[in-house]
C-alpha cells in the first residue's frame, strides 16, 4: 500500500500550513524558522511539496528524508525539489533558521530556469546535507536578505528578474561551498570512491550479465546508500570521471577479456555483457577504444 501525504502546491498553501498570513508574492517566500508565532508542521504527517525549498536551520532531533532517519546536531542546508516528500518527526527541535521557497514559474522565466538542473543538490539525500561555517552562513543570510527585501516591496518590472539573480548567486555560493565540503572530507570521500570502484570491479567479475543486465548509476548508489546525484558529483570531483564513464572502463575491460579469451563472436559477447542490442556494444566499445570488437580480437 502506498503511503499517504498532503500535497503541499503553492506558497499559499504553505503560508497557511505555517500559519502565517498571506504571502508577499505569489511565487517566492522566506520563513523564519526560529518564530515563536509559526505553527509547526505536525508530526508524522508526510508532505509532499510542489516548490524548491532551501532550508538553513540549526536544530535537533530526526528528521525522515525519503525512507530513513537522520540526525541533526548543528547548522545544516538541506534542499529538495519540487515532488520531493518529507516528513518531520516528533522529536524535531528547531532552535534558529530560515527557509526559502520558490515555485518553479519563479525561475522558469528567466535564464535561471535553465540551469537549475546543475545544481544536483537539490536531489540529494538528507544525509549528504551541506554544513556551513557561521562565515559562510552569513553570506547566505545576505543572499536571503535581500530576496525578502525585494519581494515585500512594491512589484514591478524589475522584482522577478532582481529575486531570479539573487536566488541564483544564493544557489552559486551553495555550490562552492559543497565543493568545499566534498574536499575537506577527502579520507571519507576517497574510501566511498574505493568502495564504489570495488563494487563495479566484482559486478563485472559476473562470468555473465545476461540476467543481470548492465547496471546503472541508481544500482551502485542504492546499495552504498547513497543518492545518484551525490555519488556522481562526488566520484567526478575526486576522479574527473562520471559515474557511468566508470562503469564503462570496467565494462570494456571485461569485452577485452572476453574477445582475447573465448572463440565467441561479437554479438554473444555483447548478450553475456547485458547488452539487448549488440549495436549498441560495438558502438560503446568503438568510442571508448578506437576499434569495433572485432578488429580490437585480430590485434591481440
Amino acid at each position: 500500500m502506498s503511503e499517504s501525504y498532503i500535497d503541499i502546491e503553492s506558497i499559499s498553501d504553505l503560508h497557511e500550513l505555517y500559519g502565517v498570513g498571506k504571502p508577499k508574492h505569489p511565487l517566492i517566500t522566506v520563513i523564519d524558522l526560529d518564530n515563536n508565532q509559526i505553527n509547526r508542521p505536525k508530526h508524522a504527517t508526510t508532505y509532499r511539496v510542489g516548490f524548491y525549498t532551501i532550508f538553513c536551520k540549526k536544530f535537533t532531533g530526526t528528521l525522515r528524508y525519503g525512507r530513513s532517519y537522520y540526525d541533526f546536531r548543528e547548522g545544516t542546508l538541506m534542499f529538495t525539489a519540487p515532488g520531493q516528500i518529507v516528513s518531520p518527526s516528533p522529536e524535531l527541535n528547531i532552535e534558529e533558521g530560515w527557509g526559502l521557497f520558490f515555485h518553479p514559474d519563479m525561475v522558469n522565466t528567466g535564464a535561471l530556469g535553465l540551469k537549475m538542473m546543475e545544481y544536483s543538490f537539490f536531489n540529494y539525500e538528507a544525509n549528504e546535507a551541506l554544513h556551513v561555517s557561521d562565515d559562510e552562513k552569513n553570506i547566505l543570510n545576505i543572499c536571503v536578505q535581500n530576496i525578502r527585501k525585494e519581494y515585500q516591496q512594491n512589484i514591478d518590472k524589475h522584482t522577478n528578474g532582481l529575486i531570479q539573480a539573487n536566488i541564483e548567486l544564493l544557489l552559486n555560493y551553495c555550490s562552492r561551498f559543497y565543493d568545499r565540503q566534498f574536499y575537506t572530507r577527502e579520507k571519507v570521500n576517497i574510501d566511498v570512491v574505493q568502495e564504489f570502484e570495488k563494487l563495479v570491479r566484482n559486478y563485472f567479475a559476473q562470468e555473465t550479465l545476461i540476467n543481470s543486465g548492465l547496471p546503472n548509476v541508481s544500482y551502485f548508489a542504492s546499495r552504498m546508500n547513497l543518492s545518484p546525484n551525490y555519488l556522481s558529483d562526488l566520484l567526478h570531483r575526486f576522479t574527473g570521471k562520471t559515474t557511468q564513464e566508470h562503469i564503462h572502463i570496467q565494462l570494456v575491460e571485461k569485452a577485452k577479456a572476453l574477445l582475447w579469451s573465448t572463440q565467441k563472436n561479437v554479438s554473444e559477447i555483447a548478450y553475456m555483457l547485458g547488452f539487448e542490442h549488440p549495436s549498441h556494444f560495438t558502438r560503446l566499445f568503438k568510442n571508448k577504444t578506437g576499434y569495433v570488437p572485432s578488429d580490437y580480437r585480430l590485434l591481440n
